[in-house]
Parts: structure tokens; C-alpha cells; sequence
């Protein structure tokens, strides 16, 4: 559009115009301390390289925002690096505090959980959790029309990156619960300098549940809802086993020098390379200890052959 003519060229050129447009996909943008200047002025003489990264997060389901919101450094660590570098590196954004058959009241439910989780609705009704195991419309819904962007950026360089994939990975469904969804997002990021296997696991995961007893009458249609139970985000091994935040940080260092593909089968390939990947190696480490242990069956029977012999 811009190189049809004069007009068009000056309009698209216009940075409030991309800038409306940006907020109201994305409403979490609209928060004015995305880049303090002084702030970043008083991070960079003080050198608190944790405070030095933000995230911004939005959860969208069928372009309507369930989750938006910003964090500005690294979640419970302030200026503190010494526990923070030996302890796995988390970022919960939603909490559930309420045991698997605690309640199914929606008024109880909100009260117990975290301010910020939000409610799904528009999803197909749902008369039974046998009915939905069996035909799975809620969560072929869920999955089709949930998107979710986690951007990290660095304040003092301005660079960003997409942490999670936009689109669901995969999930499970009814886990821990008849009534909770497991949705995994996220993306396969380098580590070349850090680990052997020279790629970590950035692992979004989303968890909501099943709200049976508070459907309700939508466009003539009775629909039913979910709650957003979890929103975390960790780096992971090949072994699955969390990154500490001595990794941690170069990780997410380096990945906003890094390229990532926006095509979503690209990124699903990818994934499921890693995924591959991954088997195999856990795999291979159990063949190997199934080796040990049967070296170590043999040496104690051979020990206790030749004890017996010495006492005869």
C-alpha cells in the first residue's frame, strides 16, 4: 500500500496509526512504563541485569483478550541474585489455590483464585465430563481458537522475542482432572555456548477447568465456560529437568539475538524434531542404567559365589 502513491506512503508511515491498531490486539501494550528512560538509566549504573528484561503477556481466544499483562523485571527476585541463580528459573502468572472437587461454584472459584485469571467463554456445552471425554468438542474448540503471545524484550536495547508459539503445540486433556486442560505452548530456543545439546525448552503452559454448573444462554445458544487455573513459563532441558537462573538469563540473552520463524508448521516441525529428540536420549539414558544394573547384579552374585567359596 505504501508504494501505490504519496498519500497511502504518508499514512502507512505513521507510527500512531500501527499504534492503535497494535493496542487493541494487544491491550497489554498499552501500558505506559513499557520504556523508562530514567529507569533504565538507574538499571544500567546499578548493573541489575534482572530488572533489565520485562515480558509482556496476552492470552486471545477468538479475538477477544482473557489475559493481558505486563511484568516488569524477573517476578520475586528484585535486585537478589544469589538465589536466584541456583534456583530453577519460573514465571507463574496464574495460580490455582483450590484442590481437584474443592468447588464448582464460579463466585468460589474467582474468590479463591488469583485476580488476574480470567473466564473462557463460548465454548460448546458441555452436559457431562463422559459425554466430553468421548466426543471432545470443548477441547477441539479450546485448541483451534486459543492463541497466546509471551514476549520478552530487553529494555535497554529494545530488542523483543516471541517466547511461546502463538498457537497451541499440543496438550492433554482431563489432566490432572475430569475437568482440566493442558495446553502447551512455547518454542525450542539455542544454548550454544550453555549445553551440551546446545538448545533448551521454552515451556508456556497453559491450564483451565471446566466450570460445569455455570452455563448460560449466548446468541440463543446455552454455552458453557472455563477458568484459567495456570499461566507459567520455565526453560527446560533435553532431560525436561528446569533451567537454574545462572542459564537461564544467558538463554534468554541470547535468543533476542536469535531469528525465530513466524511460519506455525515450521515451528510445529521443529518441535516435534526436539520432542524426537528428546525420546531418543531418554531412551538411550535408560538402556544404558538397565546395562549398569545388570553389571551390578552380576558383580554381587559373583562376590557372594566367591565369599561362599572361601568360607567352604
Amino acid at each position: 500500500a505504501a508504494c501505490a502513491g504519496s498519500l497511502l506512503n504518508s499514512v502507512s508511515s505513521s507510527e500512531k496509526i500501527w499504534e492503535r491498531v497494535c493496542n487493541q490486539h494487544w491491550p497489554s501494550t498499552r501500558d505506559p512504563e513499557w520504556f523508562d528512560d530514567e529507569q533504565d538509566m538507574v538499571e544500567e549504573l546499578l548493573d541489575t541485569s534482572l530488572n533489565d528484561f520485562m515480558f509482556i503477556v496476552n492470552l486471545i481466544f477468538r479475538d477477544r483478550p482473557i489475559i493481558s499483562q505486563v511484568l516488569h523485571g524477573i517476578p520475586g527476585t528484585g535486585a537478589v541474585h544469589g538465589w536466584f541463580s541456583n534456583y530453577p528459573f519460573r514465571i507463574d502468572l496464574i495460580n490455582q489455590c483450590y484442590e481437584e472437587g474443592e468447588t464448582e461454584d464460579l463466585s468460589e472459584m474467582e474468590a479463591c483464585t488469583d485476580r488476574n485469571a480470567m473466564i473462557i467463554d463460548g465454548l460448546p456445552l458441555v452436559l457431562s465430563i463422559e459425554k466430553e471425554r468421548k466426543d471432545g468438542h470443548v477441547w477441539k474448540a479450546l485448541c483451534e481458537d486459543i492463541n497466546l503471545s509471551w514476549i520478552l524484550i530487553k529494555k535497554k536495547t529494545k530488542q523483543m522475542a516471541n517466547l511461546a508459539s502463538w498457537r497451541p503445540l499440543g496438550g492433554q486433556r482431563h489432566w490432572p482432572g475430569d475437568k482440566d486442560f493442558l495446553v502447551l505452548f512455547g518454542s525450542v530456543l539455542p544454548a550454544h555456548r550453555l549445553l551440551a545439546s546446545r538448545v533448551v525448552q521454552c515451556s508456556v503452559v497453559l491450564k483451565c477447568r471446566l466450570l460445569l454448573n455455570s452455563d448460560r444462554v449466548e446468541k440463543g445458544e446455552r454455552i458453557s465456560s472455563l477458568m484459567v487455573t495456570e499461566l507459567s513459563m520455565q526453560l527446560e532441558d533435553t532431560a525436561s529437568m528446569p533451567l537454574k537462573g545462572l542459564h537461564s538469563l544467558p538463554v534468554l540473552k541470547e535468543v533476542l539475538g536469535s531469528s525465530k520463524s513466524m511460519n506455525h508448521p515450521n515451528v510445529l516441525k521443529v518441535y516435534g524434531q526436539y520432542v524426537k529428540a528428546q525420546s531418543e536420549l531418554k531412551d538411550r539414558k535408560h538402556r544404558i542404567g538397565g546395562h549398569v544394573d545388570v553389571t551390578y547384579v552380576i558383580g554381587g552374585i559373583l562376590s557372594l559365589l566367591s565369599l561362599c567359596y572361601f568360607m567352604l
